[in-house]
């Protein structure tokens, strides 16, 4: 959970968000007042996932992670299971549709994880 900034451009109004899994660098997060971090803190995360589930529409989430990168999230997975597709979002660039991978790793932001996308197929 996290607070997206107030406004940006393109973001009319500050929201609150709840990605199905988010990461924050440690010095990102220990800069965070104590107050900040019992709260929805007001930071975006460094990455972020979205797993579709079957209830979900696919675009609003894709408007969500959008939004997401809007806030200044690096790196973002949108993963849809049922059409075995892994939607990547990175800063400052369009969103890479992968079809059927078997791993996705987490590149600069969180070097050195893997995912094996065997247990989610």
């Amino acid at each position: 959970m996290f607070s997206i900034p107030p406004p940006a451009s393109n973001c009319p109004t500050a929201a609150n968000r709840s990605p199905d899994l988010s990461w924050i660098r440690r010095d990102r997060w220990e800069a965070l007042s104590q107050d900040d971090r019992e709260k929805f803190p007001p930071i975006a995360p460094d990455f972020v996932l979205e797993l579709k589930s079957p209830s979900d529409n696919i675009n609003d989430l894709r408007d969500k992670m959008a939004e997401y990168q809007d806030a200044g999230v690096n790196l973002g997975w949108l993963i849809d299971r049922q059409a075995r597709t892994v939607d990547i979002y990175r800063q400052g660039q369009e969103p890479e549709r992968r079809d059927r991978p078997t791993t996705i790793d987490g590149e600069t932001v969180l070097r050195g994880f893997e995912l094996d996308l065997s247990i989610v197929w």
